[in-house]
């Protein structure tokens, strides 16, 4: 499994997260299209195939996401 102290991943993640604000801060993609394209993450993830190891750290990216949407964790959210 990976280091969930990743640099590279939280800075992917920070990266997205920044653009997807962006994009809904100045009215070009609507939050219900947001939310979409985080249920399309998650669900890649959650049909991921491979060896155990790998399906472990797919289900665990799925339930942050999938936590991500719940929570509307997005930082800049009003």
């Amino acid at each position: 499994m990976s280091d969930p102290q990743d640099p590279a991943g939280m800075a992917a993640f920070s990266i997205c997260e920044a653009l997807l604000l962006a994009l809904q801060e100045r009215n070009l993609l609507p939050e219900r299209e947001i939310v979409g394209i985080l249920r399309d993450a998650a669900a890649t993830h959650e049909n991921a195939q491979g060896p155990e190891t790998e399906r472990k750290l797919h289900a665990a990216t799925a339930k942050l996401i999938n936590e991500i949407i719940v929570g509307g964790n997005l930082s800049r959210r009003s």
